[in-house]
């Protein structure tokens, strides 16, 4: 399948990316385009439009777009649900959603610093955060053989 989101990643398209092509499907091809051109390029490219208003895979009252999508395509993983919970708090007014949340915050801020100061892209920005994921997914139960290579 062909997603395609918002370029320019943090918190939620980072880690919907590292859910999207480490469990629910790795053989996906993840498009990242301006916003405004993100509804077109769904339709044109058949892909399914993630993180960005009004979509099936978005925010829906207080859960983030890696919660919908989680729900959608799985897989069923209390460690990924506890990753998502985590990911909402980092992504939405809620920082305090759990312990991790504003920790996450800080360093998804600091990884777009960097990919800002350093010229890499989206693609390289989800490559060097992907450990991190892997981390909160083992660290909230996940089991570590389980956790994905980065892609």
């Amino acid at each position: 399948m062909k997603w395609v989101t918002r370029e320019s990643v943090r918190v939620d398209r980072v880690s919907s990316s590292w859910l999207i092509l480490g469990f629910a499907d790795p053989e996906a091809e993840i498009l990242y385009v301006p916003g405004d051109q993100v509804l077109a390029v769904a339709e044109r490219e058949n892909a399914i439009p993630f993180d960005v208003p009004g979509v099936e895979m978005g925010h829906h009252g207080e859960k983030c777009s890696f919660e919908a999508i989680l729900e959608k395509y799985g897989p069923n993983d209390p460690a990924l649900a506890r990753v998502g919970m985590i990911v909402r708090g980092a992504d939405t007014k809620d920082k305090d959603a759990t312990p991790e949340s504003r920790g996450l915050d800080a360093l998804a801020n600091g990884f777009k610093k960097l990919m800002l100061a350093e010229g890499y892209d989206d693609r390289e920005s989800i490559r060097r955060q992907w450990r991190m994921y892997n981390a909160f997914y083992v660290f909230c139960g996940g089991d570590p053989a389980k956790a994905p290579e980065p892609k």
